[in-house]
C-alpha cells in the first residue's frame, strides 16, 4: 500500500497510480479508520520525505508495524514502476 501524506491539493497535481492520501495534518484523527490493519506493509511518501518521515515515526509509535518512508512520489513511482496519475 502506498500512503501519500501530501495536502489534498498536491495529492491532485498528481500521485502515485494506486495510492490513497491521507494528508499529515489529519494522520492522528484518520489513520485508525484508513489504515485499520496495523501490520499491512506501507510505504508513505510527500515532495521531499520530510512529512512522509514524520508520518512513519508517528505510525510506528502507534503500532503500524510495516511502514517506511519512500521519499518523494516521483521516487515511489520510479521504485514501484507505477505512473503518475492527475485528478
Amino acid at each position: 500500500m502506498v500512503v501519500d501524506v501530501r495536502s489534498p491539493g498536491e495529492f491532485a497535481a498528481g500521485h502515485v497510480a494506486g495510492s490513497i492520501n491521507l494528508p499529515l495534518d489529519s494522520l492522528a484523527q484518520q489513520a485508525a479508520v484508513v489504515l485499520p490493519h496495523r501490520d499491512q506493509p506501507m510505504v508513505l511518501c510527500c515532495l521531499s520525505g520530510a512529512r512522509s518521515g514524520m508520518a512513519v515515526q508517528w505510525l510506528r509509535t502507534q503500532g503500524y508495524s510495516q511502514v517506511s518512508n519512500g521519499g518523494g512520489v516521483s521516487s515511489v513511482a520510479l521504485q514501484l514502476g507505477r505512473p503518475i496519475e492527475r485528478d
